[in-house]
This record gives C-alpha cells, sequence and structure tokens, in this order.
C-alpha cells in the first residue's frame, strides 16, 4: 500500500507528464525562493493530508518489520525526500509551480500521518488488527489484502462491462501504432483481418458473473473458515454493487446510477453470487487455481471486444476531469488491476506447490529415518 501511495503522489504531482523544458535556472531555486503571499486553506490543507497517508503507511510498513524505534523518522524522512524529488521536478513542467511551502507541508503531513501510526501502536490498535488478520486470515496475506483494497478504486473508473477490468487491447494496440508512425517498424505489427465485433449478451454476462468471482476467490484463498468466507462474500458484493453505481452517477448523472443494470448485467450479478455460494468450500489451494482461470477467460472475453461508443463518449468527458478529479489516475487501476492480480495468483499458485513439495519431502525423511533401538 506504501508503494501503491508513492505511485499515485507521483502521479499527482507531475501530471500531465507532457512539455518538460529547462528554464536555466538551478532546480533548487524554489528552496531560497520568498514565501509566497497568497495561499488558501485548501492549499495547506490539500498539501498536509496528500502525504500523511504516506507517512502512515511507511512508518506502518517500518513497525511491521521490526524497525520500531526508527519507524517515525524512517517514514518522515523518505518522505521529504519524495516531496524534494517532486518540487525538484515540478521546475521543468510548465504547468506546475515549485514552492518551499508546499515541500514544507507535504514534510510535516508525512511527519503527522507517521506519529499516528505510532501512537496506534503505543495504544495497542494495530496489535488488534494483527489479531483480526489471524483469526480471519492465512499466512502471507499481504498481496490478496493490496488487491481487495484497490479493488473499489478500480471499479471507479467508467468500463464497457460493469465488473469488466482490463479492457486494455484496443487502447494498447492503437497506442503501439501512433508510437511506432512513420517508422519502419509499423510494418512488422500484426494486421487483425477484422474489427473487433461488439460482445454479445451471453459473452457480457459471463464477463460480468466472473467480474464479481475473482476478487471472491482470491479472498478465498487467504480465509479458511466458512463463517468469515460468507461474510466477506456480502461485504464484497455489496462493494461491487455500490462502486459500480457510484461510477455510472459521477459519469451519467445520479438520474442514471442504476443504468448500467440491464438484463445481461443481472443475469451475470446472479451468476456471480451463485459461483460464489457454490466455491464457499473449496480449499484455498483451488480458490486461488479458479481465479487464475477466471482472470483468464474473462480477460480473454473482455480484449475482443472494443469499447462501446457511449463510454468513448464518456470519457472525453471523464478525462477532463468532471468525473473524480484524479487527472485520470483511476484508470489506471482499472486497467492494471487484473493483470496484477494475475501475476499475484501465479505467485501463490507457485508457493503453494513449492511448500506442499517441502512436505512431502520432509514427510518421506521422516518415515525413512531409523529409529533408535533400546539398549
Amino acid at each position: 500500500m506504501a508503494l501503491a501511495t508513492i505511485c499515485l503522489v507521483v502521479y499527482a504531482s507531475l501530471y500531465p507528464f507532457t512539455d518538460w523544458r529547462d528554464q536555466g535556472l538551478s532546480a533548487f531555486t524554489f528552496l531560497t525562493a520568498p514565501l509566497p503571499h497568497y495561499w488558501t486553506g485548501f492549499d495547506v490543507g490539500i498539501n498536509l493530508l496528500g502525504y500523511a497517508p504516506l507517512g502512515f503507511l511507511l512508518s506502518l510498513a517500518a513497525l511491521r518489520t521490526g524497525r520500531a524505534a526508527h519507524a517515525v523518522s524512517l517514514a518522515a524522512l523518505v518522505s521529504a525526500l519524495l516531496s524534494l524529488s517532486m518540487e525538484t521536478l515540478q521546475s521543468f513542467l510548465p504547468s506546475r509551480v515549485p514552492s518551499n511551502v508546499d515541500f514544507a507541508l507535504n514534510a510535516l503531513g508525512a511527519w503527522m500521518g507517521a506519529c499516528s501510526a505510532s501512537g496506534l501502536e503505543k495504544m495497542g490498535v494495530l496489535q488488534r488488527w494483527n489479531d483480526f488478520r489471524a483469526r480471519w486470515f492465512a499466512d502471507d496475506t499481504r498481496g490478496a489484502l493490496v488487491l481487495l483494497a484497490l479493488w473499489p478504486a478500480a471499479l471507479l473508473f467508467p468500463v464497457s462491462v460493469p465488473l469488466g477490468l482490463g479492457q486494455v487491447f484496443e487502447r494498447l494496440e492503437l497506442l503501439v501504432v501512433d508510437a511506432l508512425q512513420d517508422t519502419p517498424f509499423l510494418d512488422w505489427l500484426p494486421v487483425r483481418d477484422i474489427e473487433l465485433q461488439p460482445i454479445l449478451p451471453g459473452a457480457e454476462m459471463v464477463a460480468v458473473a466472473l467480474g464479481g468471482l475473482i476478487p471472491c476467490l482470491i479472498g478465498y484463498g487467504v480465509i479458511r473458515r466458512l463463517a468469515h468466507r460468507v461474510i466477506f462474500l456480502m461485504v464484497l458484493m455489496m462493494t461491487g454493487l455500490f462502486f459500480t453505481a457510484l461510477s455510472a452517477a459521477f459519469s451519467y448523472g445520479p438520474d442514471h446510477v442504476w443504468a448500467w443494470l440491464d438484463v445481461p448485467v443481472r443475469i451475470g450479478l446472479i451468476g456471480a453470487a451463485l459461483l460464489m455460494l457454490l466455491t464457499l468450500w473449496v480449499s484455498p489451494r483451488a480458490a486461488t487455481a479458479l481465479a487464475l482461470l477466471a482472470l483468464a477467460v474473462q480477460l480473454t472475453l473482455l480484449n475482443q471486444a472494443p469499447d462501446s461508443p457511449y463510454l468513448s463518449q464518456t470519457l472525453q468527458i471523464w478525462e477532463q476531469g468532471r468525473f473524480i478529479r484524479f487527472n485520470g489516475l483511476a484508470q489506471w487501476f482499472g486497467w492494471l488491476w487484473p493483470f496484477a492480480a494475475l501475476g499475484y495468483v501465479l505467485l501463490r499458485l507457485s508457493h503453494i506447490e513449492v511448500r506442499a513439495a517441502s512436505s512431502e519431502v520432509e514427510t518421506v525423511k521422516s518415515t525413512h529415518e531409523p529409529r533408535p533401538h533400546p539398549n
């Protein structure tokens, strides 16, 4: 989560990443510049709060890795260096203005976040979370928890198929073509014989069902108790519905909050609920393997279809900032989340296989070890 927050800070600090220029001045001139004459409470608040989560998460990471004595100092130092780097790079962006006040507020916000993590640790709040995590989840669940925490953010970006994350083939193809334009490498690209065809209602139902099932299976892979899985299932379904409706409300207006809930989507959601119930009793290993299969099928279905024209029109408005002013950041969550999940389940399956093989070797050794004979 700390790494994801760093990516968020870099994106927010350097967007739109274009028109870099050298003004002929030192990049650190802003440090000795006079204080600004005008400032607003919003600027102060956003600079403080923008780095507070980073300081909190970095301090928490230090606490969880045995560096409790220096957790606050390490978190504050890393955050301050990141802020200094961002302000320095803003000197080369015409649309951004580096500021020594912003740098000081960022560092202060990170220190406040780090102190709050340390305070929660001393109060025992983090220990209670550790106890809860030990009751609910298996060992080594960091990857699954991060994916599940980022899934709602990925749903905020409007998509052609509800819960259908990872539809990137068409955009990636256009991006590669634009990058290779007027170069001989353009002729090396494989050319499709036919245009991408709109997704059929049956395929849409399957994609929606798998979109709800995939995070559920990832959760089943780290949750062992049946009662906990049932609670997780219900929370996950409500979360998916809420954030998809929220995305529709921001994209099309409050009057169209449930416009996406047509017949194929409703059937797909019912199918997702049934599949979640049918897989309640599978082992964590089987749940992870099923998540891998579901990811492969859903990504194949989605990337054989183009974006809908209505979605393309919506994105022109959305990407200008009228949806949620993340400057298009949420689209990266929507595009990359399934591929991050794919890498996670592959890695987890390999670890499970290694542990299983090791346990078998230990069993064989203990079976064949000579037993001591009494004198």
